[in-house]
């Protein structure tokens, strides 16, 4: 199958089998050449090619090869992560008077929707030629009781390549009955190149001043001014991270300036070897700063290997733990009826 129009194509190739399910890779090409490579296997980003300051492409997201390494793989590139991203506490939760025992896969942590998340799922997929780019609508029921989780929950993510060369992603979910849902969009990101290795010196800049922590008792909002964390200003990922306190690097949740439900500025990168400049917009009230410190090279894609720190997520989200911290679960409830809505648009831009 192709799609094609003066400003822009889809292709589809066959990327494998699962289940006795076919898998799809799509080709999505906007009108200035950049290129974002799509498979229906978790929703998953596979390639997104744009241009540096002199218009040369590289792929700007770590990924792999085939169908049967992202089964394989526990590092989420790319994918759409739920029914709930990040953690809850002991894998438990109450809803309505019922209590909800869910896997334990992040010690003893639910994490990124369990054994079996969205990442993990094949959905179908829908390509469309826009006007202002071309898209891949994709869509996955989650059946009452998956992977633990109450109500069944209809779920849709557009992904959009616009002729601007902006990466836009609007999720969309209803549930049957009261449920809980936080999406998370997981692409790892090295604006030099997938292949480049560290990204240690893309210098971040974060609209946020506080991060949540909600893996001790109380759970609690706390400033970043003075610490490692702090990066109200463009700052070099790698330049204070040996004075975290924790082997995992920056894997924080900053709480967003702005009000959640409008879309606003949460964060921009900037590599300056390239020129490649990155703004992430969203209407989410927090952001995961992942920096990539559990790639150790044991993961292997498109030529190049993947060690520490070789790519970094931004995760907008609701706050992790929610649902067990009375001040925050009302953020991840969603009930019959109710609609829950998440969006993310990538604006790329080079420095002259």
């Amino acid at each position: 199958m192709k799609l094609r129009a003066e400003a822009g194509s889809i292709a589809e190739t066959s990327f494998g089998n699962l289940a006795e399910r076919d898998v799809s890779l799509f080709t999505l090409t906007n009108g200035r050449g950049s290129i974002l490579k799509v498979t229906n296997y978790g929703a998953t980003v596979t390639e997104l090619h744009l241009p540096d300051r002199t218009g040369k492409l590289a792929d700007v997201v770590l990924g792999l090869d085939t169908l049967e390494q992202y089964v394989a793989s526990r590092a989420y590139f790319g994918g759409i992560v739920g029914r709930v991203a990040n953690r809850i506490r002991n894998a438990r939760f109450e809803l309505e008077g019922k209590a909800y025992t869910l896997a334990q896969n992040d010690g003893a942590n639910h994490l990124h929707g369990g054994l079996l998340g969205f990442n993990q799922v094949v959905w179908t997929a829908k390509p469309s030629l826009l006007a202002d780019g071309p898209a891949l609508e994709l869509a996955y029921v989650s059946a009452d009781g998956e992977a633990g989780y109450p109500g069944e929950l209809a779920v849709r993510v557009q992904y959009q390549l616009s002729h601007e060369n902006e990466f836009r992603i609007e999720m969309q979910a209803e549930s049957s009955s009261t449920t809980i849902v936080n999406l998370a969009h997981h692409s790892y990101f090295n604006l030099r190149g997938h292949d480049a290795g560290s990204t240690l010196d893309h210098e971040l800049l974060l609209r946020a001043n506080s991060f949540s922590v909600a893996d001790g008792d109380p759970a609690r909002i706390e400033p970043t001014a003075g610490t490692a964390l702090d990066f109200s200003d463009f700052k070099a990922i790698g330049r204070d991270l040996a004075e975290l306190y924790t082997p995992a690097g920056y894997d924080h949740n900053y709480v967003l300036f702005g009000t959640p439900g409008e879309l606003r500025e949460a964060a921009r990168v900037r590599d300056q070897k390239s020129g490649r400049m990155m703004s992430l917009e969203t209407d989410q009230p927090g952001l995961q700063f992942y920096c990539g410190s559990f790639l150790d090279g044991s993961e292997r894609g498109k030529g190049a290997r993947y060690e520490r720190y070789a790519g970094f997520c931004l995760e907008s989200q609701k706050f992790p733990y929610a649902i067990n911290v009375p001040a925050w679960r009302e953020q991840v409830i969603l009930r019959a009826g109710e609609v829950y809505r998440h969006r993310m648009l990538h604006r790329f831009s080079n420095a002259g």
